[in-house]
């Protein structure tokens, strides 16, 4: 079982950024967001049954979910949101366990955008908070998900703040325009991770 690095941040925040940095220096990537959308493929139980609950109002032509119409419902609706996450985090979780108990690499990079609102960090040995800063964020998040800055706003105001994740991080990358400053903070933080790695398996 190697080290778990949990990495979380707000959304936007950078944390793919980050995550694939520590990729380039040969760390497996364990990806919540990716393992999401694996279970809900069509014609997967998950699928079928989160159709069963919204309507097949969120199904596109492909057949696949139309994740624009749901993020607008879930995020514009709270019950909803909770009903969706009660559902499909069990699930994500026991996939992620999974696929981090078949690697043999010293440590993994577990990604996972709401490891401190699920309380999923005490299944982590250490906890790294992505941060950058608000304008930066919501702006990001317009570009990247093609959304309103209502919505854009919605979406972060759902999530923790900065502040209260700092209460239970290890470590914190600053995630600024500066590119050669991130890619030294994640390897600095490669060499203590080995480092720590090591130190528990002797």
């Amino acid at each position: 079982m190697p080290y778990i690095v949990a990495l979380t941040g707000g959304i936007a925040s950078g944390k793919t950024t980050v995550a694939n940095l520590f990729a380039q220096l040969g760390v497996p990537i364990i990806d919540t967001d990716i393992i999401a959308r694996q279970v809900v493929q069509p014609d997967t139980v998950a699928y079928n049954d989160i159709i069963a609950h919204f309507g097949q109002q969120i199904v596109l032509p492909s057949h696949e979910l139309d994740r624009n119409k749901l993020r607008t419902i879930i995020f514009n609706q709270p019950a909803e949101r909770a009903w969706l996450n009660n559902y499909l985090h069990p699930i994500i979780l026991s996939e992620t366990q999974k696929l981090i108990k078949q690697e043999h690499s010293p440590y993994v990079i577990w990604v996972v955008p709401l490891l401190i609102e699920n309380q999923w960090n005490v299944y982590a040995d250490r906890t790294l908070i992505v941060e950058t800063t608000p304008d930066i964020q919501l702006k990001r998040l317009q570009k990247r998900d093609n959304i309103d800055k209502n919505l854009a706003k919605n979406m972060i105001l759902s999530q923790l703040t900065d502040e209260d994740r700092r209460r239970y991080a290890d470590d914190i990358i600053i995630n600024s325009h500066q590119t050669v400053d991130l890619t030294r903070q994640v390897f600095l933080l490669h060499e203590q991770y080995l480092n720590l790695s090591h130190k528990t398996t002797l």
